[in-house]
């Protein structure tokens, strides 16, 4: 991790002594999250998310975030016995490579890349006739990996973008879980 946060701040010093363009902003948005588990019927859940993110460059451009979200997911078996809801609050950091064209006033922009989210409290709740079988349910993981891509647009200091995020690494290893989400978002850039 350490290296990775140097990288990344020399990258940014590399890009500002180069001239580069410069951003910062904040950014909320709404996100419709599922996990996906095996034999077992998911439904999505419909969650927030709010932080800050840079831009550093031009028609390239790297992209680092870090934003406050809340995610989860519905469970039911096919016969309907077992019913599970899962909460999530997490702190998100992608690290997003881009290509924006267009002009000043008006850019359009395509980024990808990696996602860490970090568990900050998890809420689960589970149907009254819970078997034993279903017991072991959950288990869940305080840190994951995951990749983000997406595309968005700029008109003057508004910025907005929808994003899919997938899951590179399992949530749980009860069902084979992995989450994965669309995220629409609206920003504001200060410079």
């Amino acid at each position: 991790m350490k290296k990775l946060l140097l990288s990344v701040a020399l990258l940014v010093a590399v890009c500002i002594s180069a001239k580069a363009q410069f951003s910062l902003g904040v950014k909320g948005g709404v996100n419709f999250s599922k996990i996906n588990t095996d034999n077992l019927n998911e439904s999505t859940r419909t969650g927030y998310q709010a932080g800050i993110f840079a831009r550093v460059g031009n028609a390239f451009y790297l992209q680092p975030e870090v934003y406050l979200s809340s995610t989860g997911g519905k469970f039911t078996t096919t016969d309907g016995n077992f019913h599970a809801n899962v909460d999530f609050t997490n702190v998100s950091v992608p690290l997003l490579l881009g290509h924006s064209f267009g002009s000043k006033n008006l850019n359009f922009r395509l980024m990808a890349g990696p996602i860490y989210t970090y568990t900050l409290n998890k809420s689960e709740s589970f149907s009254d006739n819970t078997n034993a079988a279903i017991n072991d349910f959950g288990h869940y993981k305080n840190s994951t990996i995951g990749f983000q891509a997406g595309g968005g647009v700029d008109i003057g200091p508004i910025t907005a973008d929808l994003r899919y995020e997938g899951g590179l690494t399992k949530i749980s290893d009860d069902f084979g879980q992995r989450q994965n989400l669309w995220a629409f978002s609206v920003g504001f850039k200060f410079f």
